[in-house]
Parts: structure tokens; C-alpha cells; sequence
């Protein structure tokens, strides 16, 4: 017993078995193509001949789809031909919108300088009406001021003509004065009292 308790205790051995996978060991894989050729042979009618002599018959094999769909090359062809020709539709779209905002843009511009211009034509000729309507009054006070100066010159020059008409007449009136006094000092001999000049 002592020996027993000294070795360490083991599982029980079995005889040798193999160990069992949990899943069965998968045929060798064939390539694809032997798998396709194998499930795509499928015998067609056979050909009478017309003659009763034997001939061989020609088996064509049909072709099957892959098994993962993919895209024929005439459904791609198709789909991009499609998709450029949704894309022209929409560049055309844009096209079309451009060209309608820039004819928008333009026309609106166009109008607004229309507008300008016909503003500023009717300012200026607001302005020049205002001009020449100064210089009508300006012209009419400058007549009605010449008319007045030709009116002050005529009345200066009457009263510079009264004024040496009043001198004529003084003087003369003077002259006379002095001839009728010369003549009665000489009348009566007497010398006038007031000296004239050196005597």
C-alpha cells in the first residue's frame, strides 16, 4: 500500500485509441472547376441520324452561374453608361441654372444702370432748367439794374446840367452886377471900397 500511495496517481491508460476529432475529416477538396464540371454535364437529347449507322453524339456542357453573384460586364457597361448619363443630366441641370442666374444677374444689371442713367438724365435736366432759369433772372435783374443805372446817369446828368445852369445864371447875374456897378463908379467917380487884385 505504501507503494501505491507513493507513486502518483494516473488516469487509467486505455488502449491506445486514437483521439476523435470533433468533426469528421473533410473529403480532400476538388478544384472548382472539376466540382463545376462535374454537377454542369447533363446529357441533352439524343441526335437521330437520319441514317441508321451509329455516330456519336456530342454532349455540350450548359454553364451555370457562379455561385456568388457577381456583375456581368454588359449589366456594368449598362449601369455605368446609365449613371454617366445621370451625370450629364445633372452638369446639364447646373448648366442650364447657371445660365439662368447669369441672364437673371445680367438683365437686373441692365436694368439698374437703365435706371441710373435715366436718373441722372433727369437730374441733370432738372439742374440745367434750374440753370438757365437762374440765368433768366439773372439777365432780367441785370437789364432791370442797367436800367436803373441808365435811369441814375440820366437823372445825375439833369442834375448836373440844373446845377450848371444855376452857375450860368449867377454868373451872369454877377457879370451884370459888376457891369452896373463898374458904371455907376464911373458915373460918379468914386472908387469901390473892396480892392480888387493890386490897385
Amino acid at each position: 500500500m505504501t507503494e501505491l500511495q507513493t507513486k502518483p496517481e494516473t488516469a487509467p491508460s486505455l488502449a491506445t485509441a486514437p483521439a476523435v476529432d470533433p468533426q469528421p475529416p473533410l473529403a480532400e477538396a476538388l478544384p472548382l472547376a472539376v466540382v463545376v464540371d462535374e454537377k454542369a454535364v447533363v446529357p441533352t437529347a439524343p441526335v437521330v441520324p437520319v441514317e441508321e449507322t451509329k455516330a456519336l453524339v456530342v454532349v455540350e456542357k450548359e454553364k451555370i452561374p457562379d455561385p456568388v453573384p457577381v456583375h456581368k460586364k454588359g449589366s456594368l457597361d449598362r449601369d455605368i453608361a446609365l449613371a454617366e448619363v445621370e451625370k450629364e443630366k445633372k452638369l446639364s441641370y447646373v448648366k442650364a441654372w447657371e445660365e439662368s442666374e447669369k441672364s437673371k444677374a445680367e438683365n437686373k444689371a441692365q436694368k439698374q444702370l437703365s435706371a441710373v442713367a435715366a436718373w441722372e438724365n433727369s437730374k441733370k435736366a432738372n439742374l440745367e432748367a434750374e440753370l438757365r432759369k437762374i440765368e433768366e433772372q439773372l439777365e432780367k435783374k441785370k437789364a432791370e439794374y442797367g436800367e436803373k443805372m441808365k435811369n441814375k446817369i440820366a437823372l445825375v446828368h439833369k442834375e448836373a446840367e440844373e446845377k450848371r445852369a444855376m452857375v450860368e445864371a449867377k454868373r451872369g447875374e454877377e457879370l451884370l452886377k459888376a457891369e452896373e456897378l463898374a458904371a455907376k463908379f464911373r458915373a460918379t467917380g468914386t472908387t469901390p471900397k473892396k480892392h480888387i487884385g493890386c490897385f
